[in-house]
C-alpha cells in the first residue's frame, strides 16, 4: 500500500465523495446498503435490570494480550470470560497466565474443531471439499459457545470478538437487559467499519453502505431458539433468521472494531462472496417486507436474478474504483484485484448452488434443535467440557479460574431442570 495514505486510513474515511442521487437510486435496482431499518430501536422501559450477563464468549486466534478489553469488561460486570481457541499463537494456557487474580475464566483449546459434539451440518457437507469450503472457523466456535452456554446454564451470553474494543461497560449492561424483550441486542460497529471487501470498495468509491449488526458483538439468549451459525461468511446474518423472519432483534450500545486492511489479499474477498451473495439475498426480500420462508428461495429462478443483480453491482464497483481521484495507484490496484477476485468467484456460484444451500440450511436449523434436547445441563466444568466433546473422542484441554458466582448459576440451572 502506499505510505501517503496507509490502508487503515482509507479504509476509516468516509467515502471518495457522495454519488449523485440519481446513480445511488439506479444502484439500489442491484444493491441494497442498509438493512437498519429492519432492527428494532428499543426504548428505556423494554429494559429489565434484573437480567444480567452469564458470560462473554471469545472466539479467538489472536495473541491472548488481544483478550484484555474483554477481561476488563468481564471484571466490570461479574460474569466468567470464556475464550476459544485454535491456533498456535493464541493458546488457553498464555490466556490464562495473563488473566488478572479474581476473574472468573475458562479458556479452551479446540485444536481439532471435528472433535467437538456438533452435528454433521448438511450446509458443511455441501460445500466440503470444494472451493466454498470455509478456511476460518469462527463460525463453528461460536456454535461451540452456544453449546458451552446451554451445559453451564447461562441464558444470556455476549458474543466478542477479539478485535473489539467496548468503551462503556454500562451500555453492555443496558444492552444485556433488553433481552428480557428481544432474542438477541446487536451493538453499533464503530471505528473501522464492519463491511466485507466488495462493500469496503463500494463505500470508499462514493457508493451509501451502512453495516449491520453482527457477531462481532453481539448479546443473545442461549434457549428457546432453534438457531446456529453456519460455517460460512456472514454466519452471523443467519444465526439472527428464524424461519420466516429475523427473529425478534433490536440494536443499543456502541463498540469500536480495531483497523484492518480489508484488500490485504484477494482471497479474502473470494472467500467472501458465497456468503455474500447468499444473505444478500435472503435479506433482500426482507428489506420488502417478504418471507423467507417462500417457495421462490428454494428454487433457481430467485438466486439467478440475485447473481445477476451481484455481478451487476461489483462490476459498477470496479469501474467507479478505477475512477477514484487522488488515490494513490499501489491502493487503486489492491482494491481493483480483491474486486476482480470477487467476480471470479461468482461466476463460479450458480443458482442451483445458492437454492441447495438454502435448503440444506432449513434442515440443519430442524437438526440443531433436535441435537440441542440431547444436551443436558451439567453440575460442573468438566462435566460440561466432556459433553461438549464428540462421544468417544478426548475431551479438550481447558484453564479456569472459577468463582461462586459461576458456580451459582450452575447450581440455578441445576435446581431449575430439578
Amino acid at each position: 500500500m502506499a505510505t501517503d495514505m496507509p490502508a487503515t486510513a482509507r479504509a476509516a474515511c468516509p467515502s471518495a465523495g457522495e454519488m449523485p442521487p440519481d446513480q445511488a437510486e439506479a444502484l439500489a435496482e442491484h444493491h441494497h446498503g442498509s438493512h437498519r431499518h429492519l432492527l428494532h430501536i428499543p426504548g428505556e422501559r423494554q429494559t429489565d435490570t434484573s437480567v444480567r450477563l452469564d458470560a462473554i464468549i471469545v472466539p479467538t486466534i489472536r495473541n491472548p494480550s488481544q483478550l484484555e478489553p474483554a477481561a476488563q469488561l468481564a471484571a466490570h460486570l461479574g460474569c466468567p470470560l470464556v475464550s476459544i481457541h485454535s491456533h498456535a499463537r493464541s493458546r488457553a494456557m498464555d490466556a490464562a497466565a495473563l488473566m488478572p487474580p479474581g476473574l472468573q475464566f475458562i479458556a479452551i483449546d479446540i485444536d481439532d474443531t471435528s472433535r467437538l459434539n456438533l452435528p454433521d451440518f448438511a450446509t458443511s457437507a455441501l460445500l466440503r471439499g470444494t472451493i466454498f469450503q470455509r478456511k476460518d472457523d469462527s463460525s463453528t466456535k461460536r456454535n461451540a459457545g452456544l453449546l458451552l452456554g446451554r451445559l453451564m446454564g447461562w441464558d444470556h451470553v455476549l458474543f466478542l470478538d477479539d478485535d473489539i474494543d467496548v468503551h462503556d461497560h454500562q451500555e453492555i449492561s443496558r444492552a444485556v437487559s433488553l433481552l428480557h424483550s428481544y432474542d438477541a441486542i446487536g451493538m453499533r460497529v464503530g471505528g473501522h467499519p464492519d463491511n466485507s471487501v466488495v462493500c469496503h470498495a463500494h463505500r470508499l468509491a462514493g457508493g451509501p453502505q451502512d453495516s449491520f449488526i453482527g457477531g462481532g458483538a453481539l448479546a443473545t439468549r442461549t434457549s428457546g431458539r432453534s438457531s446456529f451459525f453456519p460455517d460460512i461468511y456472514n454466519d452471523d446474518w443467519f444465526y439472527l433468521l428464524d424461519d420466516r423472519f429475523l427473529c425478534r432483534v433490536a440494536v443499543a450500545g456502541d463498540v469500536s472494531q480495531k483497523p484492518y486492511d480489508p484488500f490485504d489479499r484477494p482471497d479474502r474477498a473470494q472467500d467472501q462472496e458465497l456468503g455474500d451473495v447468499l444473505a444478500e439475498g435472503l435479506f433482500w426480500l426482507l428489506d420488502g417486507g417478504g418471507d423467507i420462508a417462500c417457495r421462490d428461495v428454494a428454487e433457481t429462478a430467485y438466486w439467478s436474478e440475485c447473481l445477476l443483480k451481484r455481478e451487476a453491482f461489483v462490476r459498477g464497483v470496479l469501474a467507479r474504483v478505477r475512477r477514484m481521484p487522488h488515490l494513490p495507484q499501489t491502493d487503486r490496484l489492491a482494491m481493483q484485484l480483491s474486486l476482480v477476485a470477487s467476480l471470479d468467484r461468482r461466476r463460479c456460484i450458480t443458482a442451483e448452488l445458492c437454492a441447495s444451500y438454502v435448503r440444506a440450511w432449513r434442515l440443519d436449523r430442524r437438526q440443531w434443535t433436535e441435537h440441542l434436547t440431547l444436551l443436558k445441563s451439567q453440575n460442573s466444568l468438566p462435566a460440561a467440557i466432556e459433553q461438549l466433546t464428540k462421544p468417544g473422542s478426548e475431551p479438550f484441554g481447558y484453564h479456569c479460574q472459577e468463582t461462586s458466582n459461576c458456580a451459582r448459576r450452575t447450581a440455578r440451572q441445576n435446581a431449575a431442570a430439578a
